[in-house]
């Protein structure tokens, strides 16, 4: 077993370095399909902030939407590929970092990306190359589907839950509420069960290891 991690780890090295090659030559986004190679390689290691970074510039507001697209359809192409935990979840990180720290801006695109190219749907993902592994696609199976309710709650709300700020409901208000708090009973009733969906995503991503908790 040992011995054929070895070999598994060495071609996976060798597919980053090929990727890497190849986009040298004949990308026109050189740039960005190295950061996003580098990003989510098969090295079990989080992605490294300066690929993260340049994946950040390339989806930001003043770049070209095409440019935004490319960086898109490129993540989605990544995770449908692959058959590597290491690299489906790298990639799976890449994006939920975009969609908390990144552009407002890409949330958008990645909605209207999401609703043609359903690619964060990786029932059938499995990488059965380890017992650590086959646990691990499990893992990787519900993150995707956490970060596609995620879309799907932004794309009914407006607005991104992660990420609202306590806003005082009136000038001479003295309590701070979110915008969810601030909602009138119907438009509660209209969004629980969106809010609803996005809490049992996320209780479902709790880490289980070979039977354990």
């Amino acid at each position: 077993m040992g011995t054929f991690q070895t070999l598994r780890k060495a071609y996976g090295a060798l597919k980053d370095s090929t990727k890497v090659g190849l986009a040298k030559v004949n990308s026109d986004y050189k740039e960005l399909d190295i950061a996003i190679v580098k990003a989510t390689s098969h090295v079990e290691y989080p992605p490294k902030e300066r690929h993260v970074r340049k994946i950040f510039y390339a989806t930001s507001a003043h770049q070209p939407r095409a440019d935004v697209a490319y960086c898109i359809h490129t993540l989605s192409k990544r995770l449908s590929k692959t058959r590597n935990w290491i690299v489906a979840i790298k990639t799976l990180i890449v994006i939920h970092r975009i969609l908390r720290e990144g552009d407002p801006s890409f949330k958008e695109d990645l909605v209207t990306y999401s609703r043609r190219v359903r690619f964060l749907q990786i029932t059938n993902f499995k990488d059965d190359s380890s017992p650590l592994a086959w646990d691990c696609s499990a893992w990787v199976r519900t993150y995707a589907q956490f970060l596609e309710e995620r879309l799907e709650c932004f794309r009914i709300l407006k607005y991104d839950i992660d990420l609202e700020h306590l806003t005082k409901s009136s000038p001479n208000s003295t309590k701070a509420r979110s915008k969810t708090g601030m909602l009138t009973s119907d438009e509660l009733l209209e969004q629980l069960p969106a809010l609803q969906q996005l809490l049992y995503r996320l209780i479902c991503c709790q880490v289980r290891f070979l039977g354990k908790t």
